[in-house]
């Protein structure tokens, strides 16, 4: 088996061109996620240094530069739209809500500067289109932030499936949950609010996970997908899923289910089951949890501890790494906006109760 002799390099950049350089980024968003998350996770970078910081509010930019000491700008949402201090960064972070990516990627395309805008790419599909006409227009390159194409441990799932090792794929099988309210104690948040969030709180947030996931995994696209929704707690009452089922036939003929939930027991879980074996991730999507991988291939089983990595370090070195050797960035927004493009299908299955077509959408 492959894997068993793949164990040491576990870890490996396999995607790594660059020796040096650095790139110069402008965090647009301040919250939890940018200061606990990515933040830390540039300064341990080889390729990334943070230079300028961007926030609703001048007094939170400024306390958030006065802790960074690489940090020379420091902006509101307002100034870096007019173009302030564009000379000290050379690409752009955009880690705003859902239906707030957009200007900001207009305005880094306006002013050629690269962008990584995370996911989902924005709250709809008209929306995420404009993103992704912006960042053509302007010419700049592009990347949606899906730190778990570039976490070593679902690269090396996705080699076991390209090389053979499980056969051909049959099914998929994801899930993603937390406690949302327990994470972030307000009902006001903007993940509970459709104007900001988009289609709903769990599907856009959680279950676009196992779902991209599954897209990297197999390089294949839903064709088709069925849902069911729930939604009792009171914090939900305005987004269609506060749990969430759903399943999707791939191009390639494998069917994939998905579940998630915003109220239940935080766990992640990610397997492929092919006609000669399976891999298994578990726990997968949570970066700050001892995970592991089990792989069956006939009579053969190998489990790993999947040696730590910091995802959204892996996920900044990439594109950096892009940037800096002339390459193009993937996942690119044409692959966000397939996403965008079947999780409204998601959200209409369950909305009607019927199956729903995707479309043509690989790229």
């Amino acid at each position: 088996m492959m894997f068993e002799q793949g164990v040491d390099g576990f870890d490996r950049r396999d995607w790594q061109r660059s020796e040096d350089g650095t790139v110069r980024f402008a965090l647009v968003g301040l919250g939890w996620w940018t200061r606990e998350e990515a933040m830390p996770a540039i300064e341990s970078s080889t390729f990334c240094e943070t230079t300028v910081v961007v926030s609703g509010s001048h007094e939170k930019a400024d306390r958030v530069a006065a802790d960074t000491d690489t940090v020379t700008d420091a902006l509101t949402y307002d100034e870096f739209l007019d173009g302030e201090a564009r000379d000290a960064y050379d690409a752009v972070y955009v880690v705003t809500p859902n239906a707030l990516h957009l200007p900001y990627v207009e305005a880094a395309a306006e002013y050629g500067k690269a962008v990584l805008c995370e996911k989902p790419i924005e709250a709809s599909v008209e929306r995420a289109e404009r993103v992704v006409a912006a960042a053509e227009s302007g010419d700049v390159p592009l990347m949606v932030a899906y730190r778990m194409q570039t976490d070593p441990a679902v690269r090396r799932a996705r080699e076991l499936v390209r090389d053979g090792e499980i056969g051909d794929p049959v099914q998929v099988h994801g899930h993603m949950s937390q406690r949302l309210m327990e994470v972030i104690p307000d009902p006001d948040q903007w993940r509970l609010d459709p104007d900001l969030t988009g289609y709903g709180a769990t599907v856009m947030d959680l279950g676009i996970y196992p779902l991209n996931t599954a897209r990297f995994v197999l390089d294949a696209d839903p064709v088709s997908v069925g849902a069911q929704f729930t939604a009792e707690h009171e914090a939900f009452a305005d987004v269609p899923d506060e749990h969430a089922s759903f399943e999707a036939t791939f191009d390639d003929g494998t069917e994939v289910s998905c579940t998630a939930s915003q109220n239940a027991q935080r766990a992640s879980s990610f397997r492929v089951v092919g006609t000669e074996g399976e891999i298994l991730l578990e726990p997968v999507f949570y970066p700050d949890q001892t995970r592991f991988m089990t792989v069956r291939s006939g009579e053969q089983r190998v489990e790993v501890q999947v040696p730590p990595v910091n995802q959204m370090t892996e996920e900044f070195d990439y594109f950096a790494d892009c940037l800096l050797s002339g390459a193009s960035p993937h996942p690119d927004g044409e692959h966000g906006l397939a996403d965008l493009r079947a999780i409204a299908a998601v959200y209409e299955a369950a909305d009607t109760g019927e199956r729903v077509v995707v479309g043509s959408n690989r790229n």
